[in-house]
């Protein structure tokens, strides 16, 4: 047998070490894999161009960056991963060197181990990614509203490309184990497992200092979202507080309950709590780091796909225009657009065809010199009956405030208008008006404008004479607007024909809410993509920091059980001790991070009028399933390695 046989077998025979290190490799390949194959994909950019030419170039470009920040990340989680199996097999090493290998030699051996797993890790997640691809082509066009599809295709670019940039990266990785094998005399090495651990303390004011940074993070947040305190400074400020105070939280308050656990005798000496506690004592200050590095990235994953859901959401397309269609026709004194009737008709006519269910309205606004945008109050009323809010009723010289954007309407519902009365003047200087405000409406209803107010017929009849331009606005509500994407088609090649080409001023324009809603759909869709992916990642190598901290401790584990279970320890208190143990360390962290994570899906919430509680819990339930397989899995491999040591 060779030496590289030797390195190969020893990569077999410490194979249950290696597993999660090989798995979460082969994954990120996989993720690098599949940016590659949506940025290289011949069709994806002629389908989301369109809309925008600009969303091709932001799709690349989130592509591009994602899959550094993957491979970024990737480098630090193999270094993580490399230096904790080292640590790991100590005594192993200073065996070998102890039997005559030298230190050139021992760092070949695991410069040659590192290669053959990062080899099999590349194979392997380019394989996988090109067995899912056709899956993953299909799921991407369904969240960039691509409505042909994505057809599938050999990426062979792609192949190179991430088969060529992950060797590269495991070659440094393999490089940089020579530097973490120099620390250490060889008795350190055969030693290493025979050190006693000292007893872990914590600090009361720090383990308080944790609650109180958290909660002022909270606030910050909240501040910043419900307040509109819109400081850069006072949202970064309180995330770095929540990510320190978090930090606290494991090192120091932690510790703190389990050491206040030991001091209740009726808590600490019943039945097998004594090895529990004690156990967790040492767990959670050996795995504090960890814990907070998968509390963090986990809550960063699930709000930046949250936060993707939401912005994809139909209910955000609806908030900032409510109406599926909208016709303006342009009417001067000497111009008028004789294509309006026969525009609408065809509109109507088209929805009653294709059995859509709608509601018509519409309005004639005149504008102050100001700029402010006076609406009649019965055209008010109509368009908000068809969107089914209530009637408005005012008196002449009264003015109702109308949002016509999220951030106004959000302000509006904050502070309210700022203001008792409002002054408007005409263009000409001929008519001049001051308004008292009764309120502000809690609705967008038209939007798209500056400042509007809703004001009587008769004071709109008032202002609005010598107005020789005036813009009809015909809106229409369809409940199911997103299903309307051939409609809107036909409708606009039939509106703007032949017959309009030729016109020098064309007196009328037609839109569509799902026009816009594929639009925003397919940049934020690549956001989805980009943010749900790297999330996915994050959350494998959350996962696999657990495996790496629970099996590095597994060969003291072993003989400690074996020593207990001679004075009596059986396998059912063996196994329910190890559960408690396993349940801590695989819930706590994610629990810590569906509360980060709840708090901001909270502040969401009152940036949109639509819920996003469906959006939360289905992220929340689909990660913490991921979470309960990958509990139970372990937990039978880690009890059955157990068992054998007590036989």
């Amino acid at each position: 047998m060779n030496f590289r046989q030797f390195a190969f077998n020893n990569v077999l025979r410490n194979k249950r070490t290696y597993v999660a290190h090989f798995l979460s490799s082969a994954f990120s390949v996989m993720i690098f894999f599949t940016y590659s194959l949506l940025a290289f994909h011949p069709d994806l950019r002629g389908s989301i161009v369109s809309g925008s030419t600009t969303l091709s170039v932001l799709g690349t470009m989130g592509m591009k960056i994602s899959q550094v920040i993957v491979f970024v990340f990737s480098f630090l989680f193999l270094l993580y991963s490399v230096s904790a199996f080292i640590k790991l097999r100590k005594k192993e090493f200073g065996i070998l060197l102890l039997l005559g290998m030298s230190r050139k030699q021992l760092n070949r051996m695991l410069f040659i181990e590192n290669i053959v797993i990062g080899i099999f890790a590349i194979i392997t997640g380019i394989l996988v990614g090109v067995v899912f691809s056709k899956l993953i082509l299909l799921i991407c066009a369904t969240l960039l509203a691509v409505e042909h599809g994505l057809p599938f295709y050999l990426p062979g670019k792609a192949i190179l490309i991430t088969a060529a940039a992950y060797f590269i990266l495991f070659v440094i990785v393999a490089a940089f184990t020579s530097y973490l094998t120099k620390k250490g005399t060889l008795a350190d090495l055969i030693k290493s497992e025979d050190k006693p651990k000292p007893e872990p303390k914590a600090s009361v004011l720090l383990s308080l200092l944790s609650v109180l940074l958290i909660g002022l993070g909270y606030a910050c947040v909240l501040l910043f979202v419900i307040r509109r305190i819109l400081s850069f400074t006072l949202l970064f400020g309180g995330v770095a507080l929540v990510i320190i105070g978090t930090y606290f939280l494991f090192t120091q308050l932690s510790v703190y309950v389990m050491r206040a656990l030991k001091k209740r005798p009726h808590v600490f000496f019943n039945r097998t709590n004594l090895l529990t506690i004690s156990e967790l004592v040492y767990r959670m200050k050996d795995n504090a780091v960890m814990f907070f590095m998968v509390s963090v990235i986990s809550a960063t994953a699930f709000t930046g796909i949250g936060t993707s859901l939401a912005i994809g959401d139909p209910g955000l397309a609806a908030m900032i225009n409510p109406y599926a269609f909208s016709y303006i026709s342009f009417n001067e004194s000497d111009q008028k657009n004789s294509f309006e009737q026969k525009h609408i008709r065809l509109i109507e006519e088209t929805l009653k065809r294709e059995g859509f269910a709608y509601q018509m309205a519409s309005y004639t606004p005149t504008h102050t010199k100001e700029g402010f945008t006076l609406v009649k109050l019965s055209e008010y009323n109509r368009l908000a009956a068809a969107l089914g809010y209530d009637r408005e009723t005012l008196q002449n010289g009264e003015t109702l405030a109308a949002p016509s954007t999220i951030s106004q309407n959000s302000k509006y519902k904050l502070e309210g208008t700022g203001a008792d009365t409002v002054r408007m003047v005409h263009f000409e200087g001929n008519q001049e008006m001051t308004m008292h405000i009764k309120k502000a409406l809690p609705h967008i209803v038209i939007p798209e404008a500056f400042k509007i107010y809703i004001v009587t017929d008769s004071d709109y009849d008032t202002f609005n004479a010598g107005n020789l331009m005036k813009v009809k606005y015909v809106e229409f509500v369809v409940p199911k607007w997103h299903d309307t994407r051939a409609v809107t088609r036909e409708l606009t090649a039939a509106i703007y024909s032949s017959d309009t080409q030729s016109l020098q001023f064309v007196p009328f324009q037609f839109s569509a809410l799902v026009t816009q809603w594929v639009e925003s759909r397919q940049t934020n869709g690549m956001l989805l993509i980009v943010s749900g992916l790297i999330g996915i990642v994050f959350f494998t190598f959350a996962a696999s920091f657990i495996y790496f901290r629970l099996y590095a401790d597994l060969s003291r584990d072993e003989e400690q059980y074996r020593m207990i279970s001679k004075v009596g320890l059986s396998r059912k208190e063996l196994a329910k001790t190890v559960t408690r143990q396993l349940v801590l360390m695989f819930f706590l962290p994610l629990l810590i991070a569906f509360i980060h994570s709840s708090v901001a899906f909270v502040a969401l919430q009152q940036l949109v009028d639509f819920s996003i509680s469906t959006h939360t819990l289905s992220i929340f339930a689909t990660f913490l399933a991921i979470q309960v397989i990958y509990f139970f899995g372990t937990r039978w491999r880690y009890l059955n390695h157990l068992y054998q040591k007590l036989l």
